[in-house]
């Protein structure tokens, strides 16, 4: 009997512990449009495969009265559970307990399954609904915020990590999601900001909405905070599962390899057509990537920011790899500070987890003028530089039509350790463009000529049919090939396909000294 008793007391705590901040505030919550911390993560992970973890867990505070607020879990749900499977671990802070304010006990729980994720190998998975730090702890708060952002560094390149920002996030706690690998965003329910808009009113009479200062739209679109804006929760967690489909569990581990019908000898004959022949005629990146890769697999991130380049995850054969693309449909496909910056973070996550990179190159060089100097483009374009040139995964580049001055280097060129680079029979190879080469070599014969604008003419068709083209870079060997464009599928299946078992060191190191 004592043993039943017993049983029935563990029930009612479970049950207790399940009822969050009560039906009052739980009803409160579902009004907003936004689900309870374990409906998230129900609706997340696998049916049935959810384990919690210390759902037990208390608070320690006495003062401000807390000694009488004492709610079982302390505001965050913890466990483990499967996504297609595979092992990942997740917390979800509780907005009907405490706002979902961070303490010493709702950190420890955290700062646990993270420790615990990095002995096993997989990744680590965030619901944040937070009002921030507890106040009531003062600077024990502070101290568990800190905890978990130092777990994220040294996860950070081991797991994947993966938040997803479905309440408010302000102040110190926005800086956990900062150093994970994706963040997502629910539109109408979600806002990161380090300071609110009361703070800004006072402090320099700038007046904003809470939506305008740190909604999901403001951050995919204008700040890059956020990599993807859903629709809602339900879309946002739908994000979650697909990214890691792309993913390994760990450093250590392959990427999952999918089944796939998609014919990797197909051809397509029209690819030959969407680069316009005019040089400066603009066409969309995407129609290329969607054509070579495996049928459905093209799957963008950072779609709303810096759209002069493109980046995503696809698959090719089955087999996952990071696509990045200059985008000519935007700013002519030049590199700025915003699109060096989205690519260089992309490429590095790729080469931390052992997926390959497929880069598609139509770049006139980097972007002029003085907001861009000022704002440091070298310093930034460096990053990119620096990415592609300390990435180790398989690296495979086509040149689909322009590749000029720097940007040529920056783009995964043969010189930074491409491993197979491709043209097309329409790249341009070059130091610039033919009209400023002309302007520039020609530029005293121009001058006299009896007829300026004719001769000038005549010397960029000359210089174009001359040096506007692969084939003095295939010359050199900076190019493996210069290929058919209906071809470009087998070629870069193949050439991932030679490069599985691919081994590349480097002098060792603590670290480099990236030019942030």
């Amino acid at each position: 009997m004592a043993g039943d008793e017993r049983v029935e007391e563990l029930r009612r705590r479970r049950a207790l512990a399940k009822l969050g901040g009560g039906k009052e505030r739980t009803d409160a919550q579902r009004a907003k449009g936004k689900r309870t911390a374990r409906e998230r993560v129900e609706f997340l992970l696998d049916p049935g495969s959810f384990i919690e973890l210390d759902a037990f867990v208390e608070h320690r505070t006495t003062e401000f009265g807390m000694d009488k607020r004492q709610v079982p879990g302390d505001g965050v749900v913890t466990g483990h559970g499967t996504i297609d499977g595979r092992a990942v671990f997740v917390f979800s802070q509780d907005f009907t307990v405490f706002g979902g304010s961070l303490g010493e006990m709702h950190a420890n729980k955290i700062v646990k399954i993270m420790d615990t994720a990095m002995k096993v190998g997989a990744p680590v998975i965030g619901l944040n609904d937070s009002g921030g730090a507890r106040i009531q702890e003062g600077v024990i708060s502070l101290g568990g915020y800190a905890e978990i952002f130092f777990r994220n560094v040294l996860a950070s390149g081991v797991v994947p990590q993966i938040s997803a920002i479905l309440g408010p996030c302000a102040g110190g706690a926005v800086y956990s999601p900062a150093m994970t690998d994706f963040i997502v965003m629910a539109k109408g329910t979600s806002n990161m900001f380090i300071t609110g808009p009361e703070v800004i009113k006072a402090v320099t009479g700038e007046a904003v909405t809470f939506e305008a200062l740190g909604g999901a739209m403001t951050h995919a679109e204008k700040s890059g905070v956020a990599h993807f804006a859903a629709d809602d929760e339900a879309e946002a967690l739908r994000i979650v599962r697909r990214v890691l489909s792309y993913l390994p569990s760990n450093n250590v581990d392959e990427p999952p390899v999918l089944a796939t019908d998609d014919d990797s000898k197909r051809m397509d004959p029209e690819l030959a057509t969407i680069v316009p022949r005019e040089p400066d005629k603009p066409y969309d990146m995407r129609d290329v990537i969607s054509r070579v890769v495996d049928r459905e697999s093209w799957f963008e991130v950072h779609e709303h920011w810096a759209r002069n380049i493109v980046i995503g995850f696809a698959r090719l054969q089955g087999h996952p790899v990071g696509v990045v693309g200059n985008q000519p449909k935007v700013l002519a496909g030049t590199l700025d500070i915003n699109s060096s910056t989205k690519a260089a973070r992309f490429v590095r996550f790729c080469d931390c987890f052992n997926i390959p990179l497929l880069t598609f190159v139509d770049v006139p060089g980097f972007l002029p003028g003085t907001e861009q100097e000022y704002g440091g483009i070298i310093r930034n374009g460096a990053k990119l530089l620096f990415a592609f040139s300390e990435a180790t995964v398989p690296k495979v580049t086509v040149i689909t039509r322009k590749a000029y001055g720097g940007a040529y280097d920056v783009m995964c060129s043969k010189h930074i350790r491409g491993d197979f680079n491709f043209a097309w029979p329409s790249a341009e190879l070059a130091v610039m463009g033919p009209e400023g080469a002309v302007q520039i070599i020609f530029k005293k014969e121009i001058e006299e000529a009896s007829a300026p604008a004719k001769r000038e003419a005549e010397l960029v068709k000359e210089y174009r049919d001359r040096f506007a083209n692969p084939y003095i870079a295939a010359r050199m060997g900076y190019l493996d090939d210069v290929i058919e464009p209906g071809e470009t599928r087998p070629r870069v299946i193949d050439a991932f396909t030679v490069l599985r078992t691919k081994r590349e060191t480097r002098p060792p190191k603590k670290h480099g000294n990236m030019p942030l």
